[in-house]
C-alpha cells in the first residue's frame, strides 16, 4: 500500500474510533444520569417498588431477546443502517423519558431505549473491533475508559440541570439533543462505516447460517472460556460488588449514608484511574499477563477487605479493588473478539445469551443475603479471582 493509502486508512480508523468512543461516552452519561435521578423520578411519578422493579426487568428482558437478533443480522448486512437507526430510536427514547408523566410512558421509553442502545452502542463497539483486528485489548481499554468518564460526568450533568431548571427532565432532554448532534456527524461520515463484519473466511449468506455459526462458536473451548470468565468477572466482582457495596457498609459495617456514598465514590474514582492507566499499559505488556497479576492481587485484597474491621482501611482496600479490576472487562472482551474473527456481531449475540443467566445472579445474591446474611453472602464474590486464575493460568 502506498504512503497516501496508509495515511487515508489511518485517518479513517482515527475518525471511526473517535466517533464510536463518543457514542460509548454518551451511553454511559445516560446511565450516570438515570441512576441518581431514579429517586426523583419515583417521587414525581409516584412509583412503588414493584413498578421500579418492572422498569429494570421488562426493558432488560426485551433487550436480551432483540439484541441477539441484531448481532447476527449485523454480521450479514446493513450494520451501518442498524447503528444509525439505533441512534435515532436512542434519541427518541431519551426525549420520551424527559416527557414521561406517568409509569406507562416511562416504561415504554425504557423498552425503546434498551434495544436501541444495543444497536447504537454495542454494534459500534463491534465495528470498532473490526477496524483494528490486532488491537482488540487496547481499543477495549479505550472503550472502558470512555465509559468510566461518562459514568462520572452523568451525575454532574444531572446536578447542573436540577440547579438550572429544578427538574431532572432537562438532563434527559439535553442528552437527546446531544444524541441528535452526534447522529448528524455519524450521518455525514456514514460511508466510512463498514456495512458488515470483515469475514476471514467466506461471508455469512443468511440469517439461518448466522444462527448456525453462533451455535458452532459455542462448541469452541476458547469461546466458552472467555464468555464464562466475562460472565463471572462482570456480574460478580464488578456489577454485584458495585450494587451491594453501599448496603454492605451500612448494614454490616455500620457506616452512615455519607460513608456509604463515599465508598461508591472511591470505588468509581479509583476504577477510573485504573481504566486510564490501562490504556498505555497494554501497549507495553500482554493483557493476559496483567490479568493474572491483578486477579492474584484481588484474591489477596478481597478477603482482607471483608475481615478488617476498620471503616477507613476498608475504604482504602475498596479503592484498590476498583483500581485492580478496572481492566478485566476490557481484556476479556478483547480476547473474545480475537477468538471469533469476522463475527463481531455474533459476539454481541453470545454476550446477551450468557447475560440472561448472569441477570439472575443479583436475584440469587439477594435471596442468599436475605436468608444467610449479607456478610456471609459477600464471601461468594471471592469466586471471581479464583475462576479467573484457573481459566487463564496456562495462557
Amino acid at each position: 500500500m502506498s504512503l497516501h493509502g496508509k495515511n487515508k486508512t489511518a485517518k479513517k480508523v482515527f475518525l471511526l474510533t473517535t466517533i464510536f468512543l463518543i457514542i460509548e461516552l454518551l451511553d454511559e452519561i445516560v446511565d450516570g444520569v438515570y441512576t441518581p435521578a431514579l429517586p426523583l423520578i419515583r417521587n414525581e411519578l409516584n412509583l412503588d417498588y414493584t413498578q421500579i422493579g418492572m422498569l429494570f426487568t421488562i426493558p432488560n428482558t426485551i433487550g436480551c431477546i432483540i439484541e441477539p437478533i441484531l448481532g447476527i443480522w449485523a454480521d450479514i448486512r446493513q450494520r451501518r443502517q442498524l447503528i444509525l437507526s439505533g441512534g435515532v430510536v436512542f434519541a427518541g427514547a431519551l426525549l420520551l423519558i424527559s416527557l414521561s408523566h406517568n409509569f406507562p410512558l416511562l416504561l415504554a421509553a425504557l423498552v425503546l431505549f434498551n434495544p436501541a442502545s444495543g444497536a447504537f452502542v454495542n454494534l459500534s463497539q463491534a465495528t470498532l473491533m473490526d477496524i483494528e483486528p490486532k488491537r482488540h485489548e487496547q481499543n477495549m481499554a479505550r472503550w472502558a475508559l470512555a465509559g468510566s468518564v461518562g459514568n462520572t460526568i452523568g451525575p454532574l450533568i444531572l446536578w447542573v440541570s436540577i440547579g438550572l431548571t429544578n427538574s431532572w427532565r432537562s438532563a434527559f432532554f439535553i442528552l437527546a439533543i446531544l444524541t441528535v448532534l452526534l447522529l448528524v456527524i455519524l450521518w455525514t461520515y456514514r460511508n466510512v462505516i463498514p456495512n458488515k463484519a470483515s469475514q476471514v473466511d467466506k461471508p455469512i449468506q443468511g440469517f439461518r447460517e448466522g444462527i448456525g455459526n453462533a451455535f458452532k462458536a459455542l462448541k469452541q473451548a476458547k469461546v466458552v472460556r472467555w464468555l464464562t470468565l466475562l460472565l463471572f468477572s462482570d456480574f460478580l466482582m464488578l456489577d454485584i460488588l458495585h450494587g451491594f457495596v453501599a448496603l454492605y457498609f451500612v448494614d454490616v459495617v455500620g457506616a452512615n449514608n455519607t460513608q456509604a456514598s463515599l465508598a461508591i465514590a472511591i470505588w468509581l474514582g479509583l476504577g477510573l484511574v485504573g481504566d486510564f492507566l490501562l490504556v498505555p499499559l497494554l501497549e507495553r505488556m500482554r493483557g493476559i499477563s496483567y490479568l493474572k497479576l491483578s486477579a492474584a492481587i484481588v484474591l489477596f485484597l478481597y478477603p482482607t477487605f471483608l475481615l478488617i474491621p476498620s471503616i477507613n482501611i476498608k475504604l482504602l482496600i475498596l479503592g484498590l479493588l476498583g483500581f485492580f479490576n478496572a481492566g478485566w472487562y476490557s481484556i476479556l472482551q478483547g480476547q473474545l473478539y480475537t477468538a471469533m474473527p469476522g463475527q463481531s456481531g455474533t459476539v454481541i449475540t453470545l454476550n446477551n445469551l450468557f447475560g440472561l443467566f448472569g441477570g439472575l445472579m443479583p436475584l440469587g445474591m439477594g435471596w442468599l443475603a436475605q436468608h444467610y446474611g449479607l456478610q456471609n453472602t459477600m464471601w461468594l464474590l471471592i469466586a471471581t479471582p479464583v475462576i479467573l486464575l484457573i481459566g487463564i493460568l496456562k495462557l
